[in-house]
């Protein structure tokens, strides 16, 4: 499984990918979406949604279980990916790529910081 170092990690395995320009790229992790198994549906708040760090954006529905999503820093949904709507399983197929889920405009950037290191990450998966 892999975990790429340049991302931050949530507890809840979401994944963080700062865009450098006020935005954040969010998915699942590679771990969560294995043990979710495949990835039937995908359910996203829209465009302009406004969350606070840890409410819940949206959820992941595979054949075994629906799993919600949490906002891993506070802002508002700029972006959704639209792909996922008829090809959920990209988030199975390509979790840190073609799978990303939305992007958020960060209220607080520094709540960033609190995230985890795809170090620290791998120690709670293990």
């Amino acid at each position: 499984m892999k975990h790429p170092e340049e991302l931050k990690y949530t507890r809840e395995h979401e994944w963080v990918r700062d865009n450098g320009d006020g935005t954040v790229t969010v998915g699942i992790t590679d771990f969560a979406q294995s043990e979710l198994g495949d990835i039937v549906f995908v359910e996203l708040e829209e465009v302009g949604s406004g969350f606070d760090q840890d409410d819940v954006f949206g959820t992941v529905e595979a054949v075994k279980t629906v799993s919600e999503l949490y906002a891993p820093v506070a802002g508002e949904i700029v972006e959704i990916n639209e792909s996922l709507e008829d090809d959920p399983e990209l988030v199975n197929n390509d979790p840190y790529g073609e799978g990303w889920l939305i992007k958020l405009k960060m209220s607080d950037a520094s709540q960033l910081e609190n995230l985890l290191s795809s170090d620290e990450y791998l120690q709670i998966i293990d």
